[in-house]
């Protein structure tokens, strides 16, 4: 199918190819002159059935020529790039083209038109005359059938054609180099419309002129003469010698793609006669083109060496990541860093809540946890220790400084609210919601959020993974795609680290008299010009990302020791030490240990609260403030009772002046409390039948509730006399004592006391929970059920042992003698069954109680 072609023509020449459509818009059907004249009365909008057609007659592919008519192949009329646009389904092959002819004799063509090429072309002063003209826009020319005088051999007229050419040349606007050449069609033409374009390399396969006859497999040196006249052949290759591929063929490759053309069309369908090599009947050239099998080398090396390939494609993705979006992350991070663009801190906002502080409340977005009132007594009470923090954030040690309480004990108020009160450029990690994320994705979102990285694409990891998975299953290598959540969690933090230096440094003056100092000598000197990094809830869930944890020790060590910033870890595990002692080895850190409150602490934590319980004036109201509720009246007597049952626990604290806020007396509300915890210790470790696993850490309910029994009659526990007990040592659901005191105590049911780096005793979680256990051990029924579980489990354990020492008693039976040295070995294992067995009879005298009381009791 024919393209539209209008580049470079003039109006006038678009006039003059519009028929229907241009001659250059699709494939029309051209007519002979004489039947032109014959129907004149047919407008160029008409069907012509009968005529050729751009596919030969009646669309057969092939054109013939009658006795003095012969064929001529012009090429380099129309560009080959247009080739591509044939590939539309939607252009019609075959339209009437009737003015063609018309306009060929007798219409003035403009110097673009391809017709006007044509007309170029043919001299003068040769004696024929053009019938038909068929354009090939495919292959860039066209075919001109004519006739001429009995005693002019078409071979002559090619020759005039072509000196003419060679003197004159015709070059079209798009080739000004090339021009137009001329063949003399040898052969037949085939004229199709399949979707196969021009290349420069021909298959020419010969075969026999009649079916049943043998072709000749012609010599290269017959093909390079038959071939060459056409245009510089750049290689012949032969059929392999051994191949069965029939019909036998020969690849010929051109230098350039359009004397391939020349040379198909000229010669397809020539038959060999014998006398050039083509045997006794002949042999016929059937030719088409074929892709060389390098055109495409570059991709082919590219698709073909793989393992080089792909490292380097890598290598520039990660360059152009690099290079565009980490200017982007860190600027980010600096902006959540410094809180620049934050809203609370815009000159407008501060003034806005200046004006209206009667009703600042509608402008505070977040939610204090506490009253202002109540904490004052807790700062006053650690004054020493908030103003020992601040002194350490003023020396240049290359340390961290620890934050050690439990959970609930006010850490992060006391360093963020106290501590770096007014201070700028503090970031916040909170390990908490990274350690609870699920999977890597979430992992990586978490943590660049707390840092402001910003943009994160960690869904493309999954993608970069499934690349990564396909690549080394084809090729064998792997593609390194993908990154790991380590190598993220590196390139996170790194550029962390040089957003705070490059904060620290930001203030810093060329006219300073230490300006010409390095940053980190500068920073060593201006320890006050140093950012803080909080890393809030460290060691939080810490079997399940270990290497997040020990990724961001690693990167503080660097910030302390490279003087780019302070650190300050919050943690509720004792155990702290065991991991930053890895980052740090050769360091002491600065600890500060936040315990439960004294008593008084405790009461005036809690009478603050309640003396600060006011109602605010209604915001757009008349502006009067509303009088104050009555304030509840607490007995102080009973109030001191109830903080020595409640503990010096913050978090507790809080929910009893809740409580008291309510008009509940402090009897009442720590029976609320102690039965609201007796409740949460029932559902999360007492329920039977079921053992429990979290961390790798695994317990059973019956060592919960001999916890609880025994602490509830007691405030400690030793710890190695725990795990001598039955329940623990000899346990048939989980065995391992030490790891199911560490689950319990990493869920809070307990709390692990050290002494010199070893575990000591054991006291309960929060001190409330003393008061929670003896609530569940004064429960005759409940107390009933848990211990016919623990007994029902150590009567197991010694049927266990009784079935131990009665095998291998049986085995000693079935000696044939008795020799004297079983004699002590069997005594002891009579000795030890009898002892089991008495046991076993305690125990199940006791259940028997149990089960009496169980059966009446509700």
């Amino acid at each position: 199918m024919i393209p539209r072609y209008t580049s470079g023509l003039s109006p006038k020449a678009l006039t003059s190819l519009r028929a229907q459509h241009a001659l250059l818009t699709c494939r029309r059907p051209l007519v002979l002159a004489s039947q032109l004249q014959r129907q004149a009365r047919w407008s160029s909008k008409k069907w012509k059935k009968d005529t050729t057609s751009t596919t030969g007659a009646d669309k057969s592919g092939h054109i013939g020529a009658a006795p003095n008519e012969s064929i001529l192949w012009l090429d380099n009329l129309f560009p080959l790039r247009l080739s591509g646009l044939l590939r539309a389904p939607w252009s019609s092959p075959d339209q009437d083209l009737s003015e063609l002819m018309n306009r060929f004799e007798n219409s003035s063509l403009g110097i673009t038109n391809p017709i006007n090429l044509v007309k170029r072309a043919i001299p003068q002063d040769v004696p024929v005359k053009i019938t038909e003209i068929l354009p090939r826009i495919k292959d860039g020319g066209a075919f001109v059938k004519f006739t001429h005088p009995p005693n002019l051999p078409a071979r002559e007229v090619e020759e005039a054609v072509s000196s003419r050419l060679q003197e004159t040349p015709v070059k079209p606007f798009f080739s000004p180099f090339r021009g137009v050449h001329a063949g003399l069609v040898k052969g037949v033409p085939w004229l199709e419309d399949l979707h196969r374009f021009p290349s420069s390399r021909l298959r020419v396969e010969f075969v026999p002129i009649n079916p049943g006859e043998e072709a000749i497999e012609l010599s290269q040196e017959t093909l390079y003469s038959l071939f060459r006249r056409y245009g510089k052949i750049a290689e012949i290759t032969s059929q392999p010698w051994d191949s069965k591929v029939l019909p036998k063929y020969a690849h010929i490759d051109f230098a350039l793609a359009r004397d391939a053309i020349m040379a198909r069309n000229c010669l397809h369908g020539f038959v060999v006669p014998e006398e050039l090599g083509g045997g006794k009947s002949g042999t016929k050239f059937r030719m088409y083109y074929e892709e060389k099998a390098n055109t495409r080398r570059f991709w082919s090396w590219i698709t073909g060496h793989p393992r080089i390939v792909i490292p380097i494609l890598v290598a520039l993705l990660t360059g152009f990541t690099v290079v565009v979006f980490d200017p982007i992350r860190s600027f980010f991070v600096k902006v959540h860093i410094s809180g620049k663009y934050r809203l609370s801190n815009s000159t407008a906002y501060r003034w806005l809540r200046k004006q209206t502080s009667d009703i600042s409340d509608i402008f505070t977005f977040r939610q204090q946890k506490v009253d202002q009132a109540g904490l004052d007594a807790i700062w006053t009470h650690r004054k020493d220790l908030i103003d020992q923090i601040q002194k350490w954030l003023m020396e240049t040690a290359e340390t961290f400084i620890v934050v050690q309480g439990p959970r609930g004990s006010g850490k992060k108020e006391l360093v963020l609210d106290q501590a770096l009160k007014g201070r700028g450029n503090v970031l916040v990690i909170d390990c908490k919601p990274i350690a609870e994320a699920r999977g890597e994705t979430a992992t990586i979102g978490k943590l660049a959020a707390a840092v402001g990285y910003r943009p994160v694409f960690s869904w493309a990891n999954s993608m970069s993974s499934l690349a990564d998975l396909a690549v080394q299953s084809t090729t064998g290598v792997k593609a390194g795609f993908s990154e790991t959540l380590e190598s993220q969690v590196q390139k996170i933090l790194h550029t962390a680290a040089g957003a705070l230096q490059d904060i620290d440094v930001s203030n810093r003056h060329r006219t300073d008299s230490d300006a010409s100092l390095p940053d980190d000598v500068y920073l060593e000197s201006h320890p006050e010009r140093r950012a803080v990094v909080v890393i809030d809830n460290f060691l939080h869930k810490n079997d399940t990302n270990a290497i997040v944890y020990e990724k961001i020790a690693e990167w503080a060590a660097a910030l302390v020791q490279s003087n780019v910033a302070h650190v300050i870890f919050l943690t509720d595990d004792t155990s702290y030490s065991k991991s930053l002692s890895k980052s740090l080895p050769d360091r002491i850190f600065r600890h500060a240990a936040l315990g439960d409150l004294s008593p008084e602490v405790a009461k005036r934590f809690v009478l603050g609260h309640v003396a600060n319980d006011t109602e605010p004036k209604k915001p757009g109201g008349s502006g009067e403030k509303k009088a104050p509720k009555p304030k509840p009246k607490i007995d102080l007597e009973e109030l001191d009772e109830c903080i020595g049952t409640l503990g010096g626990r913050l978090t507790d604290l809080e929910f009893l002046a809740r409580r008291l806020k309510t008009g509940q007396t402090p009897k009442q509300a720590i029976a609320d409390i102690t039965e609201q915890s007796a409740s949460e210790i029932l559902k999360m470790f007492l329920l039977p039948g079921k053992t429990t696993t979290i961390d790798d850490h695994k317990w059973s309910v019956e060592q919960a509730w001999y916890l609880v029994k025994a602490l509830a009659s007691g405030d400690s526990l030793r710890y190695n006399e725990v795990l001598l007990s039955s329940t623990f040592a000899s346990s048939l659901t989980a065995p391992d004592g030490e790891s199911a005191l560490e689950g319990l105590a990493s869920t809070e049911l307990i709390s692990v006391t050290l002494s010199h780096g070893r575990p000591q005793k054991i006291t309960p979680g929060r001190p409330v929970y003393q008061a929670a256990f003896r609530y569940l051990a004064g429960d005759p029924v409940f107390a009933a059920k848990m211990d016919l579980a623990v007994l029902t489990e150590l009567v197991k354990i010694e049927a266990k042992n009784i079935d131990k020492a009665e095998s291998e008693l049986a085995l000693l039976g079935t000696l044939p003698r008795q020799p004297a040295q079983t004699a002590a070995r069997a005594s002891y294992l009579l000795t030890k069954l009898e002892s089991a067995q008495k046991r076993v009879e305690v125990y199940e005298r006791e259940m028997s109680g149990l089960k009496k009381l169980l059966t009446k009791e509700y």
